[in-house]
C-alpha cells in the first residue's frame, strides 16, 4: 500500500491506516521533537500529542502538497506548543537522558563540517538558551523564514534574526571549545 492510499484510508477514518501510518514515520517525527524538547520522555509526549492532532486534523490535509511537510508541521506547532505549555514548570536543561543519536540532518553552513560528533553538536544545540534554541531549531532544520518565526514565538522578525545569530555565535564558541578539548586545531 503507498503512503497516499494509506493517507486516504486515514482520512476516510480508518484507524489501522493510521497506526501504520504512525509506524512510518514515528521515528522521524521523534527526531524532530527531541529538537524542541527538555528530555526524551518530552519528545515523546510532544510525539503522541502530534500524532492525535495528525488524526484529527488529516481531513483538513489538501494532496497538493507533500504529505510529510504538512505533517512535519503538525508536529512542529505541536511540539512548540507544548514547549511553551511547559516552559514555566520546567526551567533546567537536562541532555544527560537524551538519545540524540537517531537524528541524521543538521544543516548549517561551517558547523556540519566541524570534526564534532554529531550527537556533541545536537548536544550543544540543546543547551542553547530557550529562545535561542527556538529559533535555531525553527530556522536551521526546519526551514521557517524569520517572518514565520516571529509569528510562531510572538516576536519581532528582528528578535528572531538576533536570536539565531547568537545561537550560531554561541555554537561556534562551543565547537572551538570542544576542538581545543579534543586537540582537532
Amino acid at each position: 500500500m503507498t503512503q497516499e492510499q494509506i493517507v486516504e484510508k486515514c482520512r476516510a477514518g480508518d484507524k489501522q491506516a493510521f497506526a501504520l501510518l504512525y509506524k512510518m514515520h514515528a521515528p522521524k517525527m521523534l527526531g524532530v521533537c527531541i529538537r524542541y524538547a527538555k528530555t526524551r520522555e518530552e519528545a515523546e509526549d510532544m510525539l503522541q500529542e502530534g500524532f492525535v492532532k495528525l488524526f484529527q486534523k488529516i481531513s483538513s490535509f489538501k494532496a497538493t502538497g507533500s504529505f510529510e511537510g504538512w505533517m512535519r508541521r503538525v508536529i512542529v506547532n505541536t511540539a512548540i506548543n507544548y514547549y511553551k505549555s511547559q516552559m514555566k514548570h520546567n526551567q533546567t536543561i537536562n541532555v544527560d537522558n537524551n538519545d540524540l543519536s537517531f537524528v541524521k540532518d543538521v544543516p548549517d553552513d561551517d558547523l556540519t563540517t566541524s570534526p564534532v560528533p554529531q550527537k556533541v553538536l545536537l548536544e550543544m544545540i540543546q543547551q542553547l538558551p530557550d529562545g535561542y534554541k527556538m529559533v535555531f531549531n525553527l530556522y536551521v532544520l526546519d526551514g521557517y523564514m524569520h517572518q514565520e518565526i516571529a509569528a510562531i514565538l510572538n516576536i519581532s522578525e528582528n528578535t528572531s534574526k538576533s536570536q539565531l545569530s547568537k545561537a550560531r555565535r554561541m555554537l561556534r564558541a562551543k565547537v572551538e571549545a570542544y576542538k581545543m578539548q579534543y586537540s582537532y586545531v
